[in-house]
């Protein structure tokens, strides 16, 4: 078998700024308005509002767990908690939930969607459109994402980590069995998602059901015993607490956050559920039982002071077993939703050109959007389980915990600010009025977070530091890639021209030859006539293009142009949500006239072979990283959804 390559990066459409890889700038034209995403007429508002409370609130929904303890710690470190701290640290937490969870994520962000879908890629994609293909603002979304992925793997360690912890109340002879069940319970988790997610859906939204549930009804004893507590519901105290406190209300403010750390989730859930469903979800269940919950913490702590573990101290001992276990579901639930949404991100990156090809599996029917990724999946495994054995207890990763998250929901209002100016057409004034005061205050939270580098915050900007760098690797080696072989290329109109008055022999059937340059000729018909000297009756020159936008429909997905009696040219879009199937959007070619049949058709890819060069754009230990992620990145066979007997592969060796 000849060898031969589309770029590396498959369909992935770089930022504006820079060469197109696989079919040039996005073009934003055609898409389908899904308000609702993926058709959610079709399903009854409650079973959506229930699949929101499983799936989109698990991260945020566990945070109770360890963030009222961790805001209580600095203060046990100086002595007995007074009453006017225990106030003033539950009320940040309850504000810190109305103002960045309510106000910002289900309020407004939740508007910002990009044709029914949400999540940092896709408010980059339309911040970008609106500012023509902005090169910061791809960095911000490059950035934002490898933050993304530190919360994917630190989430699933401290939430099932803080759960099982608690059998150390049921009895410390389990003091010694944490770390193995924890290891035991997370490991299983990732091996089951070849799966899928249908099935484990279907228990997801009653479970967390009744965990909402169930810390609200463990609260309000407590909440009756001490109603005093109720006086943090004045923003007032939390105020009194930052202003007469000082440099250490920031060492507080690191472990407040905490409690919010889901709400990305809100956002990148939105296609998957819908705007109201989430909304609703919120306001009627999960933001009042979040609340009363950590109220009820705190009337615990203000009955009994000594209390260190506030979460399971609030039921009584016979309930104390059940409890455990209903949390360690719970994070579980967690894990997985942090998971789904590194799957999906790590779709948008590879259609976005952020990441090379991605082996990505389907693992529904009816759902485009339940898919598994392995690779992915792999390295979220170990980097879980590694980050569980090192720091072996939730109270120590808790440190490690919110600064990924703080980056992340600053870079989200950064890029908000410019779709309320640029897209939605307020003014700059009135929308850094609406947006200055959320970064103000997440602001405060990442310097708060930043206290905690050194114990162990490290490890989530070592992990985004080390997943920008080889997204930029990749961006820059796909573009002087693509710069170099250009020098060589052939005009494509001036190649049919030639052979038009020279005709080489014509074998019966279709070829089909992928290009990223749909102006040049492509490698492989150049080595196919160089080599075999003949073309088939027709041959279509290809090029996929990714849109800005997450879907399109039927009639705007494939566009054909005659260039000569045995050529076309054909451009065919893909949003950044769906998984290119080539042989599908072909057959849409029937209703314009081209008769396709995929039986007496033969797909011509081109397989490079890169070396590095002695110069280069890039330093060679950048050139090598580069080469080692072309060639683990996926078949284009398999990516496109091909089918491999029809296909023809055509080698050539090229230096980056």
């Amino acid at each position: 078998m000849t060898q031969f390559t589309v770029p590396p990066s498959g369909p992935a459409v770089p930022p504006a700024s820079l060469p197109p890889t696989q079919g040039g700038p996005p073009v934003p034209a055609g898409a389908v308005d899904e308000p609702d995403g993926h058709g959610h007429a079709k399903v009854g508002f409650g079973t959506l509002v229930l699949g929101a409370v499983g799936v989109v609130y698990g991260d945020i929904g566990t945070s109770p767990l360890y963030a009222f303890r961790e805001a209580l710690a600095p203060g046990r470190g100086d002595g007995i908690l007074t009453h006017d701290e225990i106030l003033g640290t539950v009320s940040l937490l309850v504000w810190a939930l109305v103002l960045i969870v309510t106000i910002k994520y289900v309020l407004l962000l939740l508007q910002m969607d990009n044709k029914g879908e949400g999540g940092i890629l896709s408010l980059m994609a339309l911040a970008r459109k609106a500012l023509g293909g902005s090169h910061t603002v791809f960095m911000l979304g490059l950035l934002g994402a490898a933050l993304f992925y530190g919360d994917a793997i630190i989430t699933p360690a401290i939430s099932v980590l803080s759960a099982v912890e608690g059998l150390k109340l049921v009895t410390p002879a389990f003091d010694h069995y944490v770390l193995p069940i924890t290891v035991a319970i997370i490991l299983p988790l990732f091996f089951v998602q070849s799966r899928g997610t249908s099935r484990m859906a279907t228990f997801f939204g009653p479970i967390m059901l009744v965990w909402f549930v169930a810390m609200m009804v463990a609260a309000l004893p407590h909440i009756l015993h001490r109603p005093d507590v109720l006086w943090a519901l004045n923003p007032w105290y939390a105020l009194e607490y930052l202003i007469g406190h000082g440099a250490g209300a920031l060492i507080v403010l690191g472990a407040v956050f905490l409690a919010v750390t889901g709400a990305e989730a809100l956002f990148a859930d939105l296609g998957h559920f819908g705007r109201r469903p989430i909304q609703v979800a919120w306001i009627g269940l999960v933001g009042p039982a979040l609340s009363v919950n950590y109220l009820g913490q705190a009337a615990l702590v203000l009955a009994k002071p000594e209390t260190h573990d506030p979460f399971f101290q609030l039921v009584p001992d016979w309930a104390l077993l059940p409890m455990v276990l209903l949390a360690t579901a719970a994070t579980v639930i967690a894990s997985q939703a942090v998971i789904t949404g590194a799957f999906s991100l790590s779709r948008q990156a590879v259609q976005l050109g952020l990441l090379p090809r991605l082996e990505i599996r389907h693992t529904s029917e009816s759902h485009s959007g339940q898919i598994y990724l392995p690779q992915i999946n792999t390295l979220l495994m170990l980097g879980v389980v590694v980050l569980v054995v090192v720091f072996r207890s939730s109270s120590s990763l808790a440190s490690a915990y919110g600064i990924a998250v703080t980056g992340t929901m600053l870079i989200t209002a950064s890029l908000a600010f410019l779709v309320l100016w640029r897209t939605w057409k307020w003014s700059p004034y009135a929308a850094a009025a609406v947006m200055i005061p959320f970064i103000a205050i997440e602001l405060m939270f990442l310097v708060s977070n930043l206290l905690k580098v050194f114990d162990g915050g490290y490890v989530p900007l070592l992990l985004a530091g080390g997943l920008v760098l080889l997204m930029w690797t990749w961006v820059r080696g796909v573009t002087i890639l693509f710069n170099k072989t250009r020098k060589t290329d052939v005009p494509l109109t001036e190649l049919v021209a030639m052979l038009e008055k020279s005709p080489p022999h014509h074998v019966r059937g279709t070829a089909v030859f992928l290009t990223s340059d749909p102006e040049t000729a492509p490698a492989a018909m150049l080595h196919n006539l160089k080599h075999n000297k003949v073309l088939h009756e027709k041959n279509v020159v290809l090029t996929v293009k990714t849109t800005d936008f997450p879907r399109l429909s039927d009639a705007d997905r494939v566009r054909i142009e005659p260039l000569g009696p045995h050529f076309w040219k054909v451009v065919m879009k893909f949003g950044y949500m769906e998984s290119p199937n080539i042989p599908r959007g072909l057959a849409l070619l029937r209703k314009q006239g081209f008769k396709f049949d995929i039986m007496s058709t033969s797909f011509f890819l081109s397989r490079r072979s890169i070396r590095p060069a002695a110069q280069s754009g890039m330093p060679l230990w950048q050139d090598r990283v580069f080469i080692t992620l072309a060639r683990n990145a996926n078949d284009a066979t398999d990516f496109f959804q091909i089918p491999t007997g029809r296909v023809v592969e055509v080698g050539t060796q090229v230096t980056v």
